[in-house]
């Protein structure tokens, strides 16, 4: 394994006596590894709560607006992106001293500040005052690592740059009026989003550890996933006809399947021969959770809409249904193809995938016969696809 270490000279012992560094590079296990930390899944569980948040902006309305679905994707993106950063910044340094534990619970409390402002957004400040606080901490850890190597200035100029820009503009938007400030929002994302790409030449100079970031992405996948599940619960009705149980149980037969794959792929370790910087990686995962999200609560209105004996689902919802798997299903296949030029095999699953899905969707109107259809459909495709990548780990 690839030891996140940075080499050259060390700075005095004067700098990181002050600092209270222990070194420029994360704790390892007994072998060499390096895993999540109680600090970091402690941090993990104030976005549960922000997931849920964001959800449910969308109520139960099975005809959501395209401007309320952008929304709620908006939002998924400043969550998922405000987690991102302290990852990034875990898996190349993380002392986990006693001033790195008290800076990330500063940064906790600023998530649950953002959670709190999800449901207001934008007329609250709520939101931006918890995404500078969780970044303002980010940005303190970099400045705080920054004397212990070369590598690691380099390493923090890019970041300090490109998302202290992102930090202004954010802070600049609290003075704007409320309609204003979704627009200096996106402005102020564009540019740290767009930062690890253009500082891609030296940040993979520096790279990632190729176990803990793949893990600590994966655990965040599997809390979308369990967002996704929640959704999914919280629309049976209480005391169930054994027919809505029958109807549960298919609709929780499509995230069975998407947790499935994705723990295949995981394991069979395919991503960790060129992660290098992680921005593809982990980028990927971006639209992939976000599907993952609207995917747990349109099913979940299918299932609604099943207990209240509707006969034809709306298309609103169809084409919600049809674009969230669709798209976990490329991004499935993007994450394959970084690595591995897919085969004609492959190509052919995400094409049946895709193709299924989207025939089932547009032919189908009643909710119990679509639930069922695409049940068979998504475990098909599971079944395929988790057969092919262990045979590609196998080769």
């Amino acid at each position: 394994m690839r030891r996140v270490r940075a080499n050259g000279p060390r700075p005095p012992r004067w700098v990181t006596g002050r600092l209270r560094m222990r070194g420029p590079g994360p704790q390892t296990d007994d072998t060499g590894e390096r895993h999540a930390t109680w600090l970091e899944l402690f941090l993990d569980l104030i976005f549960v709560y922000a997931l849920a948040a964001v959800t449910r902006r969308l109520d139960d309305d099975p005809t959501p607006s395209a401007s309320a679905v952008l929304a709620v994707l908006g939002l998924f993106v400043v969550v998922q992106w405000a987690w991102l950063g302290q990852v990034f910044y875990d898996t190349r340094f993380d002392p986990d001293d006693v001033p790195h534990r008290i800076l990330v619970l500063v940064a906790l409390v600023g998530a649950g500040t953002m959670t709190l402002g999800v449901d207001e957004v934008p007329e609250s400040v709520l939101l931006p005052v918890g995404y500078l606080v969780v970044r303002g901490v980010l940005l303190l850890l970099y400045l705080r690592a920054r004397p212990t190597s070369p590598q690691a200035r380099t390493v923090t100029t890019i970041y300090l740059c490109g998302f202290g820009s992102g930090w202004l503009i954010w802070l600049a938007s609290l003075a704007a009026p409320a309609a204003a400030r979704p627009t200096w929002w996106i402005v102020a994302m564009i540019i740290e989003l767009s930062t690890p790409w253009v500082g891609k030449r030296w940040l993979n100079r520096f790279p990632v550890d190729d176990q803990h970031l793949p893990e600590r992405i994966g655990q965040f996948t599997i809390i979308v996933l369990g967002s996704a599940l929640a959704s999914l619960l919280f629309a049976v009705p209480d005391h169930p006809r054994p027919h809505m149980i029958v109807t549960a149980g298919l609709a929780f037969l499509v995230p069975a399947a998407v947790w499935w794959v994705y723990t295949t792929f995981v394991t069979t370790r395919e991503s960790q021969r060129r992660l290098r910087g992680g921005q593809t990686y982990a980028y990927l995962h971006i639209p992939l959770g976000g599907a993952l999200l609207l995917l747990g609560w349109a099913l979940g209105q299918m299932v609604r809409l099943a207990d209240d004996e509707v006969m034809r689902l709306p298309m609103e919802l169809r084409l919600l249904l049809a674009a969230s798997i669709s798209v976990w299903m490329l991004c499935g296949l993007a994450l394959h193809w970084v690595w591995n030029r897919p085969s004609i095999g492959r190509l052919g699953i995400a094409g049946y995938g895709v193709g299924s899905v989207v025939l089932i969707t547009t032919a189908v109107h009643e909710p119990k016969l679509m639930l069922s259809l695409l049940s068979v459909a998504v475990v098909g495709y599971a079944v395929l696809l988790t057969r092919r990548l262990a045979a590609t780990a196998e080769d």
